[in-house]
């Protein structure tokens, strides 16, 4: 019998051995899935005490990739899914020392709508005119990779980039727009400009097109759960987790294994041979490496050493989330939106924070606030090798500083993701292209995670899918 082992537990080496069972429900491979922790899941861990629910990496996926959401309804979980509390869909941007709201129809950058914009308090008179200006601004000539922040600053301006692109860049990707790669982070703005000549022009066009398309479809059944921009699971997002691990554990000739950590692959003959650290050897037809690419790097130095070398130039940074709850009558400020984002400028120790009890029901008891702080990434990565209660004693300054918060804690909780979160810097697409290449040529071995074509837990899946089906298709030739 042919047999797969998938190295990396998270969500991207789970829903691969899901998508090969999906895809070929007959036994005739037999598929070993090995994660190194205690625990599968990555960076997806849910905590549930004393009546809070914490999430320690991502707390919700974009219904704008529905490929989380497609997975979760054949799962069973479609009764499962929440939605945010749009009634305070607001964001917020530390400036001068003070929040202001991020105006209602920017889309990420780009603005949509005159009034917000005019009437903002975020953005100078200067700034307000700079980004109105690029209805006439000329597309870009070329097709050349460029960062982020150049695209940002020719399109819109450097007060746009500041006080909204970077902020709002950093909290999601824990990057800097100096280093991003805006074709490979952000190719639907690449789109905007080269389809319509503007930003703000194709995002107009493209939300007239989305409301006309909603008001033309037909009413949704009752019982249909209402969708949101960011959609998460009532119970957190390791009950994904914990709900394809037990599937694939009760699937014929599936076995997960996790505290069993790799240490090297060999090739001989057209067969592997994934060494394990505690010296047992399995062999296999085919390896699928869902591990982080610096991890894939170490893995595969005896394959191919060029592609080993490549894998290492995907650089990552390190991040940590620190959950703080407050009795909610000791917390005066007014908690009207989701949370606040803090441009680099602004010279603070966090990236952002989320307002979790207000963004999701069911995240704290009724009498408590629950908030998380994002610190570390592009910014500030030292601050991430703090100790727990260092941790928590700068974050308690600076919501202290920033939402006037002084009283005591009642929970507070620390995670930390090292070397966690890869960054598509400048050339990305170049790059794995030709990873794409070289993996194409080395038979029955296979990549999949964040790393290569999009972050995110819908990526992750999306490509993991891909990856099943070619496996297949080795199988299916042989």
């Amino acid at each position: 019998m042919k047999r797969v082992v998938i190295i990396g537990g998270g969500i991207a080496g789970l829903s691969a051995a899901w998508s090969l069972r999906e895809h070929c429900p007959a036994t005739g491979f037999e598929i070993v899935l090995l994660e190194r922790n205690d625990r599968f899941g990555g960076n997806i861990k849910t905590e549930r005490t004393q009546g809070f629910l914490i999430e320690g990496g991502p707390d919700c996926f974009l219904s704008e990739k529905p490929w989380a959401m497609e997975l979760s309804k054949r799962l069973g979980l479609a009764d499962k899914f929440l939605p945010t509390n749009d009634k305070n869909r607001k964001t917020f941007v530390l400036s001068g020392g003070a929040l202001h709201v991020l105006p209602e129809g920017v889309i990420l950058m780009v603005p949509t709508k005159i009034l917000p914009l005019a009437t903002s308090s975020l953005i100078s008179w200067p700034g307000k005119f700079r980004m109105a200006a690029e209805l006439f601004i000329p597309k870009k000539k070329d097709a050349s990779d460029e960062s982020l922040g150049d695209f940002v600053r020719r399109r819109l301006g450097k007060e746009a980039l500041d006080k909204i692109a970077e902020p709002l860049v950093a909290g999601v990707h824990a990057g800097d727009p100096e280093t991003m790669s805006v074709r490979a982070s952000f190719p639907k703005f690449v789109q905007l400009e080269e389809e319509s000549g503007s930003l703000i022009r194709g995002m107009v066009k493209k939300m007239a097109s989305m409301h006309k398309a909603r008001k033309a479809a037909p009413a949704p059944a009752g019982d249909r759960k209402r969708v949101t921009m960011f959609m998460t699971l009532r119970d957190g997002l390791s009950e994904l987790i914990d709900t394809l691990t037990s599937r694939l554990e009760k699937t014929e000739n599936t076995v997960l294994r996790k505290g069993a950590p790799v240490s090297s692959i060999e090739k001989k003959d057209g067969k592997y041979t994934v060494r394990l650290e505690s010296g047992e050897n399995i062999d296999a037809d085919a390896v699928v490496l869902a591990a982080p690419a610096w991890a894939a790097s170490n893995l595969l130095k005896s394959i191919d050493a060029g592609l080993s070398e490549k894998l290492r130039t995907i650089p990552y940074v390190s991040t940590a989330t620190v959950s703080i709850a407050f009795k909610k009558k000791d917390v005066k400020h007014p908690l009207n939106g989701f949370g606040f984002v803090v441009p680099k400028i602004e010279k603070r120790r966090i990236m952002a924070a989320t307002w979790t009890s207000v963004k999701f029901a069911h995240r704290a008891p009724d009498d408590s606030v629950l908030i998380r702080c994002f610190v570390g990434g592009s910014k500030n990565a030292e601050l991430v090798g703090l100790d727990d209660a260092a941790m928590v004693k700068m974050v308690k300054e600076e919501l202290g500083d920033i939402m006037g918060i002084q009283a005591e804690p009642i929970l507070t909780r620390v995670f930390r993701w090292k070397n966690s979160m890869p960054q598509y810097t400048i050339g990305h697409e170049e790059r794995i292209s030709w990873i794409d290449e070289r993996v194409a040529s080395i038979h029955g071995l296979y990549l999949t995670g964040s790393a290569y074509h999009g972050i995110g837990i819908s990526d992750s899946i999306r490509y993991s899918e891909v990856v099943a089906k070619k496996i297949i298709h080795q199988f299916e030739k042989s």
